[in-house]
């Protein structure tokens, strides 16, 4: 795979490729809309906690599929508030820390989920290559 961050535009703002390129042949992995909704039925109230279990949950969804946070080309993520941008952001790139080619990533604010707790929701698409 390879990021799409071409030189005549401007470039991302935060930890993210504008791009990114899926050869032929690999498998894809679409996960649901994740919540912040820990194994025990709680809900954190920072949204950044939140934020942490809607990418453990991701990465346990990635990994039934034989995939990890490395072959993710597509971050979706909503927030219900700005000031929920850079609790979201932060947890994001901790999750990417180690991931050296990056996803392209889309970041919204909408007006709510179907529980007034949950201020976060994130969603991938990986591209699993076919030698595994």
């Amino acid at each position: 795979m390879r990021e799409l961050t071409p030189k005549t535009i401007a470039p991302p703002f935060a930890r993210y490729a504008h791009g990114v390129e899926v050869p032929a042949g690999y498998a894809l992995v679409f996960t649901s809309g994740q919540l912040g909704l820990a194994g025990d039925g709680s809900v954190p109230a920072d949204e950044g906690a939140q934020a942490d279990i809607c990418f453990g949950n991701i990465d346990a969804i990635l990994g039934d599929a034989g995939a990890t946070r490395a072959d993710v080309v597509r971050i979706n993520a909503f927030v219900t508030d700005r000031s929920y941008m850079a609790g979201y952001m932060a947890a994001r790139d901790r999750w990417l820390e180690s991931v050296t080619r990056l996803p392209a990533s889309t970041l919204m604010i909408v007006n709510g989920f179907t529980r007034a707790e949950f201020k976060v929701e994130i969603e991938v698409i990986a591209a699993v290559p076919p030698e595994r």
